[in-house]
């Protein structure tokens, strides 16, 4: 217990100090935003900082921070320490510079990004990458609250009739002005994820010892012997470092006020994300007391896991106030994973988003192609798990890329030395990951774990080496840079 008291202070305390270290690097000033600059009625409108920090939190705290958390508790404490430094160190740093570079170039979404900072090549493969991984993702964030709101009703309200129920409610979400549906609801929805996750946490330290949260400890519990490295690095990405996020910082930094409000907002809902995360993770450990059992209640799915954990700890009526914000937050990430591959692909086809017309064009297929996806995942008891291993693996490769555009933004404006480094340390990390990954999983090509290993190290080597190379030419051309 004392563990995760000590991750809950730590997690704090990155945001007041390594949060301000990057927000001094990145360098915010006086300049408009695109919510006061361009003011569409549509995409960029204003909003209130705390507003804005809501709809970004509820954005990114999707099933992943529970889910992912649940599952990676299934190796142990360790799960912490990756939650707690990935968060501060990695997470964090990818959420506001995703979010902060996009307000500087006018709102531009992260496949246009890649593309003026990496060139057009990875301009068109990430528009491609970042739509695949949207609707995978808003298909994962139908299915979960779909199966949960299965057990709660009568038998004819399946997880058909409610995955229906969601996609129609991401139509309007993905269509309305930001300011008319989401902008209304995610404050409420953002008071009852806070509620639930203190209930959740509460619940458990004062069970009167029926709970025990494991201390921190470095060894591998997961019973299958699943390695550390790379798996849990992708198992956990909400809570700690999620390419997600990417994608949906743009959006909110298009409603941003000022520069200023960045770190609260983009770097504050990370590490609110994280704290999400490590109550679902201690919860997972304390209640089934074992990671053995974990792992096998988690075969019958994370949905059933997570209705357990909340009616076993607060009893019905809290367990339904759990369960309730669990609902509400893979939906309220499923519809702003919809919305913005509507908002990338108009980039794309340079479509006017203004017009009701444009939105449909995108928005209809985008939900036709959801849909087919989770009757895949709902028809097939494993449909699920797969479609969250592509997910988990695509969203890492996704954070990655967004880690390297958010260095080359930093060595194009003159940022040397320590400076880059902020962002060039995590990407060459989500590098060695992503790679390891993809050689060695049995979605991937299931090389030898070595060999793996190896290739993997290797290939975040090269690019830091190429990082390294670009640093000196720079520092050359303008000589001593800045901090």
């Amino acid at each position: 217990m004392i563990s995760l008291f000590i991750s809950f202070a730590v997690l704090i305390a990155g945001y007041l100090v390594y949060g301000r270290v990057t927000e001094k690097i990145f360098a915010p000033d006086d300049r408009q935003t695109p919510a006061i600059a361009i003011n569409d009625g549509v995409d960029c409108v204003p909003m209130k900082r705390w507003k804005a920090f809501l709809v970004q939190l509820l954005n990114i705290a999707g099933t992943g921070p529970i889910f992912g958390a649940l599952m990676g508790a299934v190796f142990g404490p360790v799960v912490f320490l990756w939650i707690v430094f990935g968060s501060i160190l990695g997470g964090a740093v990818h959420d506001y510079m995703s979010g902060m570079i996009s307000s500087r170039e006018g709102g531009a979404s992260i496949a246009e990004l890649s593309g003026m900072y990496l060139g057009k090549a990875a301009k068109w493969f990430m528009r491609l990458f970042s739509v695949v991984l949207l609707v995978l993702c808003g298909t994962v964030f139908v299915t979960s609250p779909a199966g949960l709101l299965d057990k709660l009703t009568p038998d004819w309200m399946n997880g058909t009739f409610w995955a229906i129920v969601i996609l129609v409610y991401y139509l309007l979400a993905t269509l309305l002005p930001i300011d008319k549906l989401i902008g209304k609801l995610y404050p409420i929805f953002g008071v009852l994820l806070i509620v639930m996750a203190v209930a959740v946490i509460g619940g458990i330290l004062f069970s009167g010892g029926k709970y025990t949260i494991p201390e921190l400890s470095l060894q591998n519990l997961h019973p299958a012997e699943t390695p550390v490295w790379p798996y849990l690095f992708i198992t956990v990405a909400c809570g700690a470092v999620s390419g997600f996020h990417a994608t949906q910082s743009p959006m909110i930094a298009k409603c941003i006020k000022s520069e200023k409000e960045g770190r609260s907002v983009f770097y504050g809902a990370m590490i609110s994300e994280s704290v999400i995360a490590l109550v679902w993770a201690a919860a997972g450990v304390s209640f089934y007391g074992t990671t053995q059992l974990l792992n096998e209640a988690l075969s019958n799915g994370a949905s059933s896991v997570v209705y357990e954990i909340s009616t076993g700890i607060l009893g019905t009526f809290g367990g339904i106030l759990a369960v309730a914000g669990v609902i509400i937050c893979p939906i309220t990430s499923g519809d702003t994973a919809f919305r913005s591959a509507r908002l990338i692909l108009a980039e794309a086809f340079r479509l006017d988003q203004q017009k009701i017309r444009n939105r449909l064009i995108l928005t209809i297929p985008l939900l036709a192609v959801g849909g087919l996806l989770t009757w895949f995942a709902v028809a097939n008891d494993s449909g699920f798990q797969i479609v969250w291993r592509y997910f988990s693996w695509s969203n890492q490769t996704l954070a990655m890329i967004a880690l390297w555009v958010a260095t080359a933004y930093l060595l194009k404006k003159g940022i040397y030395r320590l400076g880059s480094l902020v962002t060039a340390l995590p990407a060459s990390f989500m590098t060695a990951v992503t790679v390891t990954y993809i050689l060695t999983a049995k979605e991937g090509f299931r090389l030898d774990q070595t060999i793996s290993w190896l290739s993997g190290v290797f290939a975040a080597s090269v690019l830091f080496a190429v990082y390294l190379i670009f640093l000196i030419r720079r520092k050359k051309q303008a000589g001593f840079g800045t901090l």
